[in-house]
């Protein structure tokens, strides 16, 4: 992540020299998209144009309001032949294999899958899976495909593992490796998923019991969807629940502890927050997903996964940022009519 920031830097000082703007580098390295304060961001520097270095687009241009954007995509480029290498040094034919990987590798794993395709004599099947709106092959740390039986294993291609665990919640009896492209490490990685569905699970039951809760309006970047928020507004209402909307741009244990009347909190900002974090809490922080299957018995929750689709066009329902109910309406285009003229 140091490179991208070094790039971004680079960047900054080219457009300087060339057409001699103003451009301010905001606090260098923003992490993950939750980082992104459009809003304060451009009333603060006072900007005309957000250019975002390094992330793929999840929130359209057009919908970003009051705000002109520009994102420039990054590729990192590693050892492929290594990378290669490791595949068929690890794996016996016939396999088929899943390659996920952050959007700075994608373009990595489009040349690994064609080296295997090409391959006629190595029966090694590469599948780049996909939850749109993300490319082939990619994952967030909220949001990853979910493997069926094309896949024998996952592998992902990325150092650290925020990102790498989310396939793992997502596909717990998966057997899943990671390549790590700057140590060269090809490596068995493994996730608690019975403690995470216990803890889960415990903070539903609670949940269930409460009457006053706390709706937790992230105020960071795009998460905090208002569109999700009043879609938990009106299932609490519809259920006879109490509750106070909280606009928070961090989410402290100490911060949350304050509100006293407050029995339940519900955190519109990132699923992680609820899966990595909640236990950290006094009180349950649930989801909006695990609010949901508090209040609605036909959204039960489920045991052989924990559904990660908060940006997925085929989310689960209206508690996720791009359900088919959150998204604008396409206007139809209409049809042209072309006349010609009959010659003489």
């Amino acid at each position: 992540m140091h490179s991208i920031a070094n790039r971004s830097r680079s960047s900054c000082r080219l457009v300087q020299c060339n057409y001699s703007p103003r451009v301010p580098s905001l606090g260098g390295l923003l992490q993950a998209l939750r980082k992104l304060n459009l809003f304060s961001i451009f009333r603060i520097a006072g900007c005309d144009l957000l250019v975002h270095y390094g992330h793929s687009c999840l929130v359209p241009i057009q919908n970003t309001e009051g705000v002109a954007m520009l994102y420039i995509f990054v590729g990192i480029s590693i050892s492929i032949s290594h990378f290669v290498d490791c595949i068929r040094d690890n794996f016996t034919a016939p396999c088929r294999i899943a390659l996920v990987s952050t959007i700075q590798f994608i373009t990595s794993l489009q040349v690994v899958f064609d080296v295997f395709a090409s391959d006629v004599d190595h029966e090694i099947t590469i599948v780049l899976p996909q939850s749109k709106p993300l490319s082939p092959g990619e994952i967030l740390g909220c949001t990853s495909p979910r493997l069926g039986d094309e896949c024998d294993v996952a592998i992902y291609l990325g150092d650290g593992r925020f990102h790498l665990e989310s396939l793992m919640i997502h596909n717990p009896t998966m057997k899943t490796y990671q390549y790590d492209p700057y140590s060269r490490k090809f490596t068995r990685e493994y996730y608690d998923f019975k403690m995470l569905m216990r803890n889960r699970k415990e903070a539903i039951d609670i949940a269930r019991k409460c009457s006053t809760f706390g709706l937790i309006q992230g105020s960071l970047g795009r998460q905090g969807n208002i569109k999700i928020v009043e879609e938990l507004e009106q299932r609490l209402i519809a259920k006879g629940k109490r509750y106070v909307r909280v606009l928070l741009s961090e989410i402290f244990p100490g911060k949350l502890a304050k509100f006293h009347e407050v029995d339940c909190w519900v955190q519109v900002a990132c699923p992680r927050l609820s899966i990595d974090w909640g236990v950290e809490f006094r009180k349950p922080l649930l989801s909006p997903f695990e609010l949901v299957a508090v209040l609605v018995i036909q959204v039960p929750f489920p045991t052989s996964h924990y559904p990660m689709d908060y940006y997925s066009n085929d989310s689960l329902g209206p508690w996720t940022n791009n359900h088919e109910s959150h998204r604008p309406l396409r206007a139809k285009r209409r049809q042209k009519v072309v006349v010609t003229g009959d010659e003489a």
